[in-house]
């Protein structure tokens, strides 16, 4: 029996968390509620954000796209609006996107004990990654997980 050395555990861990990341698929009836488990302070989850949307906007540009976007009061989920915003996309919560198009988005921010998994979803799309927590913000410790899905519309 083979006992594996600490990078080789965390490194299996790295990528099972985001095997299982991929399992989780939207629903029939549409995405995932946004949820955000990890703590982050202002400067962690503001990076997080303004990664995840660049990694966003390469493959959704923000011309003519409206982001669906259900606030949940967490830090993240604040800084993830204004980054949008200031990538150029429009925003409609909940409470004023009836009638208006949009493409609904979701989020998760889920907590692994040195790690934080993050991803965006719209209905056509999966944009995931890992981050480091650091003393001033965090930084990507694994490549881009992209799905896409067929059916769904993106913009």
């Amino acid at each position: 029996m083979r006992i594996l050395s600490l990078a080789g555990r965390g490194l299996a861990a790295l990528v099972l968390t985001l095997v299982l990341a991929g399992c989780q698929t939207l629903g029939g009836t549409g995405l995932v509620p946004s949820m955000v488990t990890a703590e982050l302070t202002v400067e962690a989850a503001s990076s997080i954000a303004d990664d995840m949307v660049g990694l966003f906007a390469e493959r959704v540009g923000p011309g003519g796209t409206t982001i669906g976007l259900t606030p949940d009061g967490s830090v993240f989920g604040q800084v993830l609006e204004a980054s949008l915003k200031r990538s150029g996309y429009a925003i409609v919560s909940d409470q004023v996107s009836k009638g208006i198009a949009n493409a609904p988005l979701a989020y998760v921010v889920d907590a692994s004990e040195d790690t934080v998994l993050v991803r965006l979803s719209t209905a056509a799309l999966d944009v995931t990654r890992i981050y480091r927590l650091t003393p001033t913000g965090a930084e990507p410790v694994s490549p881009v997980s992209v799905i896409q899905r067929g059916g769904g519309e993106t913009s």
